[in-house]
């Protein structure tokens, strides 16, 4: 842990903070619905605000929440969370800027559209966030057994002076603190979380597993065979990983997997390999890559629908749906949550 590193958990959060205040959750996803449940659940006075067309509205309500518009919500509350979309918040912050006064509090769980100016909040309300570091549903999940999520705190503007006491009652009434949170800032979040998606995360697995799949089928062996060695057993990897860091990975494989692991990993990830993660760290350093995704939105998405498309027609998705099927989880991956509606 590095030593300017700062960790809260329960004790050192204060529910009084956030119990006798209103908090308005814009959307109502995957964050949305587990942030507003785990607030009510822990005591909180909560509003949904969603627009009048959101197809999320009935599900609030039934599971017992006050529903309102994003605009009504904000004027009703102490406390307005932003867990739209990235590319919502900016015209739903116009909607409901106004409603924000002297004393509020206006918060995130993710800092881009703050840290690219993409929202300028105004200069008397306090600007938190709030980042369980899981997928919605796992935070509910997580909430109803009793544990907790990691996640961040931020402080952008402390216009009250209470701000961070605020968002450290917030994150107890999501479940955080139980696990612990740790304290960043606007910029780091946002940087750290975009570089990681697109050279980790999300970018450089898949194209790995695609790379690895593709170099086996064209060397002439199976399709089934180069699934299950280059994606599927990937989750087998990765719960090691979760569960002990990379030594209990090592610890775990045969010491021929170890072997070649060592010797062979950083012929694929190499100098070459890093400089491209330098040049992707740089290009959401500067701005660039939040540029390029403004530009694309206003476009349409011209090229995000292109490129989703390709990879969903990519061989790796008919094979592998094929070998699901035929396996004992194959009803599960047939319930798994869908992707939420960009306009919750």
């Amino acid at each position: 842990m590095s030593d300017n590193a700062t960790i809260y958990y329960d004790d050192d959060a204060q529910s009084d903070y956030i119990t006798d205040k209103t908090v308005a959750v814009l959307g109502y996803g995957s964050q949305g619905h587990a942030h507003a449940l785990n607030l009510a659940d822990s005591g909180v006075d909560v509003v949904v605000g969603l627009h009048e067309g959101s197809s999320s509205r009935d599900a609030a309500r039934e599971d017992g929440l006050r529903v309102a518009t994003p605009r009504e919500a904000a004027a009703d509350a102490d406390v307005v969370v932003m867990l739209v979309p990235d590319t919502v918040q900016p015209a739903v912050f116009e909607d409901i800027a106004d409603e924000l006064e002297a004393g509020n509090t206006l918060m995130f769980a993710h800092g881009f559209n703050v840290h690219y100016n993409q929202i300028r909040p105004p200069e008397d309300v306090d600007v938190t966030m709030i980042a369980p570091k899981s997928p919605g549903h796992l935070v509910r999940r997580n909430f109803e057994a009793g544990e907790g999520t990691p996640g961040l705190l931020a402080i952008y503007r402390d216009a009250t002076g209470e701000a961070r006491q605020e968002a450290l009652a917030y994150a107890q009434a999501i479940g955080c603190t139980r696990a612990g949170v740790i304290e960043t800032s606007f910029r780091e979040e946002t940087e750290t979380d975009l570089f990681g998606e697109q050279a980790v995360l999300c970018g450089g697995i898949t194209a790995l597993i695609k790379g690895g799949y593709e170099t086996l089928v064209e060397a002439g062996y199976s399709p089934e065979m180069a699934y299950f060695e280059c994606l599927n057993e990937m989750k087998l990897i990765v719960d090691l990983f979760y569960e002990g860091g990379l030594a209990e990975m090592w610890n775990s494989v045969s010491d021929t997997a170890e072997y070649g692991g060592l010797t062979r990993g950083e012929e694929i990830v190499d100098d070459h390999v890093r400089e491209n993660m330098q040049g992707i760290l740089e290009g959401v350093q500067n701005g660039e890559f939040a540029r390029e995704w403004i530009a694309e939105n206003q476009a349409g998405r011209p090229s995000y629908t292109q490129r989703r498309q390709a990879e969903m027609e990519h061989d790796i998705e008919e094979v592998g749906a094929q070998l699901r099927s035929l396996f004992a989880w194959a009803e599960e991956e047939a319930d798994r949550t869908p992707k939420p509606p960009a306009d919750d």
